[in-house]
């Protein structure tokens, strides 16, 4: 029987410590990780064979070593399934129990022939309001590439987003285009000119929820690494125009890491 699920597990410390029952549910697709460390112990090669147990040996045989890289495997299975499967067998990965199936759902859209980035954020919206955080983070690092390629278009299609009932969707829109990012690429032309992302920022600078909050201070520390002098401007500003506890939470975290770095 099934395990409770990872909203009600405590996950593991080490990998050596998570149970072998859990680990079997994991490596079959049953069950979803309750933190990072069970998705790193994840055999892919195993969960991939519970997906589709026709994939090829020199598939398994790529995606058995820890040495490619989490990032890196996830966008080559995802990869992988969008040239193996038809197109509709997306569908039915992105509700698969198991939140790594989901996110490598995700690293399929950049190969389904979806060739706007309306399309591609209609395809991708219910994995960037997953039930979980690992889902949330997969999908707006698969599909960034492809924002930060179509830059004007993105911060247009994103002006919805960040005034969306959600929580998950307001800040998948803020993450996926920070300035630089985590285990990305820095996207040059955002940096060189951060006054584009202010559609983007103003409707978030006192938004209720601590999850978006964050996102919003990361997006500017990142943004201070290039243009310090313009981020101290916007915090000014935001400052006088906004006294809500939620935009002084998020000014005063972005001038706490500013202040490291000098």
């Amino acid at each position: 029987m099934p395990t409770k699920s990872s909203s009600q597990r405590t996950g593991a410390r080490r990998r050596s410590e998570i149970p072998d029952s859990i680990l079997r549910q994991l490596n079959c697709g049953e069950i979803e990780t309750a933190n990072l460390v069970e998705g790193l112990a994840i055999r892919f090669d195993l969960l991939l064979q519970s997906v589709c147990p026709d994939a090829p040996d020199d598939v398994l045989q790529a995606i058995s070593s820890d040495d490619l890289g989490i990032t890196r495997r996830m966008a080559f299975v995802g990869q992988w399934l969008a040239e193996n499967l038809p197109a509709r067998e997306f569908d039915r990965l992105r509700q698969h129990p198991s939140d790594t199936v989901r996110g490598w759902a995700a690293y399929q859209l950049p190969h389904l022939n979806n060739r706007s980035v309306a399309t591609l954020l209609k395809k991708v919206r219910p994995l960037a309001d997953d039930r979980h955080f690992g889902v949330r983070e997969w999908a707006w690092l698969a599909i960034r590439p492809q924002l930060a390629n179509n830059l004007y278009e993105s911060l247009n299609q994103f002006e919805p987003w960040v005034v969306n009932s959600s929580e998950n969707i307001r800040r998948f829109a803020v993450e996926s285009l920070r300035p630089c990012g985590v285990w990305c690429s820095h996207i040059t032309a955002l940096k060189e000119s951060l006054e584009q992302a202010m559609p983007l920022l103003e409707p978030v600078r006192a938004d209720p929820s601590k999850y978006v909050q964050d996102s919003v201070s990361n997006w500017l520390s990142d943004a201070a690494k290039s243009q310090a002098s313009w981020v101290e401007t916007l915090l000014n500003r935001w400052d006088r125009e906004s006294k809500s506890p939620a935009t002084e939470r998020i000014t005063r975290r972005v001038r706490q890491r500013m202040a490291k770095r000098k």
